[in-house]
């Protein structure tokens, strides 16, 4: 199924393009020309979210943002499975549709494993890296373990599904009060039903499922990716991705490595400070 939903131009100036991976009908966004960045989304969030940071570096980089089968204005295709495995294998065709070379990946939230995996095989093409408030080992502290197990529980994939929990109490919980009633609607609109869900139940319980990709994806960075010149912008109030927690061990993996504290942005930094991270990308890659 496609998403019957067009974006108000006003809030999100793009025009849409499409690739036909192997697995559905992939969208994403193509704006300015320049040195190329490869926006990667996290949940339960779409391209949208990267509309005020594309607007600021769009007249000096290529700045391309994909929506993952699943989510935003991709498809949701019958037997799929939505796990991030398979996220990474269909970005990583994307990447070679588009024959991106010497390119920067940014990857917010579970964007961050999913545009690292999907660049592991292709670090050759890589110019550097991006990350926010995100992380690429499985989660240690107990809150998040703890989250991991209620989340996969029959009761709350049906809020998930039904109730269409992540974007109504995780996402407007942290932004109801930030963001415009219209903007509100284009996180809602791209979520309309529980079919249109299914994305988000599976990629739900991949925080416990997806621990030895993680893992994996832990060693790989550590081997292929640690020399590569990398940047954090990290909201300083999340209470997911906490910084004492994640940043000193970004630190200990990337040997060039800048970092950015947004002291004011929680989870959700492009809705935060979507100009203080514009700006960081130009310093630390112009």
């Amino acid at each position: 199924m496609l998403i019957d939903f067009v974006p108000d131009k006003n809030l999100y100036p793009f025009e849409s393009r499409w690739f036909d991976s192997s697995a559905g009908r992939v969208h994403y966004t193509d704006e300015g020309a320049g040195p190329t960045i490869l926006f990667c989304h996290g949940v339960p969030t779409w391209s949208f979210l990267y509309r005020h940071v594309v607007r600021e570096l769009r007249n000096r980089y290529r700045c391309i943002v994909v929506d993952y089968l699943g989510f935003g204005l991709s498809e949701r295709p019958d037997g799929f499975g939505y796990t991030v495995a398979e996220h990474i294998s269909i970005l990583g065709e994307l990447i070679d549709h588009l024959r991106l070379e010497d390119f920067v990946v940014m990857g917010h939230d579970w964007g961050g494993p999913i545009g690292l995996g999907a660049v592991i095989t292709r670090a050759d093409r890589l110019r550097g890296i991006v990350l926010g408030n995100t992380t690429f080992w499985p989660p240690e502290a107990v809150a998040n373990q703890a989250f991991s197990r209620l989340i996969r529980t029959p009761f709350m994939q049906r809020q998930v599904l039904e109730k269409n929990f992540l974007v109504e109490r995780v996402l407007l919980g942290e932004l109801g009060r930030k963001l415009s009633a219209a903007e509100i609607d284009h996180y809602r609109a791209v979520q309309p039903t529980p079919a249109a869900r299914r994305g988000l139940g599976v990629i739900a319980k991949q925080i416990r499922d997806a621990r030895p990709l993680l893992e994996q994806l832990s060693r790989d960075v550590s081997a292929i990716l640690a020399d590569k010149p990398t940047l954090l912008v990290w909201g300083m109030r999340d209470m997911v991705y906490r910084p004492k927690a994640h940043i000193p061990r970004m630190r200990e993996t990337f040997t060039d490595l800048e970092v950015v504290e947004l002291p004011r942005a929680q989870q959700f930094i492009q809705e935060h400070a979507p100009d203080e991270i514009a700006t960081a990308i130009a310093k630390r890659f112009p």
